[in-house]
């Protein structure tokens, strides 16, 4: 299939810029994670929209995976995926999410592929090499090892949603809900 201006969509927490003295990640401060690019956030897999800590921790080898995926990709935030979709370019938004949580509501016009079949099934959508290509997921991890996963297969225009779902969802993009 063939996509028009904008497909995909993410699922993540919005990111709380007052998280500065905050211990995340088992023990790791804000500050002393390199994602964050000397900015002062928490994840948005920490975050929820009243900047409430959630009880949900990930592994260590988990954000080990995800920090060096995060390190070699580019990424954007909601308020950018906002302009890409208005400037008129040609945008894939892919919502690497789980399909129920999809099927819960994603970004209008967003394309589902599971980060589960992501590299088995993107080639059934002939995307260009440098198509540009927006992923997301809850809050930005999952999308960041997929974004990876496909810079690695060859696509050269990819980015990861930081902010994933809830980003979308805290900048207004239009989105749709059972």
């Amino acid at each position: 299939a063939k996509f028009g201006r904008v497909v995909g969509a993410v699922n993540e927490h919005a990111v709380d810029g007052n998280a500065a003295s905050e211990r995340l990640h088992d023990g790791v401060q804000t500050r002393d994670l390199p994602c964050h690019g000397g900015r002062l956030v928490r994840c948005p897999q920490e975050a929820t929209s009243d900047a409430g800590i959630m009880a949900k921790q990930h592994s260590p080898r988990f954000l080990a995976i995800v920090e060096a995926a995060r390190s070699d990709i580019g990424e954007c935030e909601a308020h950018d995926l906002r302009l890409m979709m208005e400037d008129g370019e040609p945008l894939v938004v892919i919502d690497v999410r789980e399909r129920h949580e999809f099927e819960a509501g994603h970004l209008v016009g967003a394309v589902h592929i599971g980060k589960g079949v992501l590299e088995r099934d993107i080639e059934k959508h002939e995307l260009a090499d440098d198509a540009r290509i927006v992923l997301y997921c809850g809050g930005g991890f999952r999308s960041a090892i997929a974004a990876k996963s496909l810079q690695d297969m060859g696509w050269t225009n990819v980015k990861s949603l930081w902010g994933g779902w809830r980003g979308i969802q805290a900048e207004g993009l239009p989105t749709w809900a059972p």
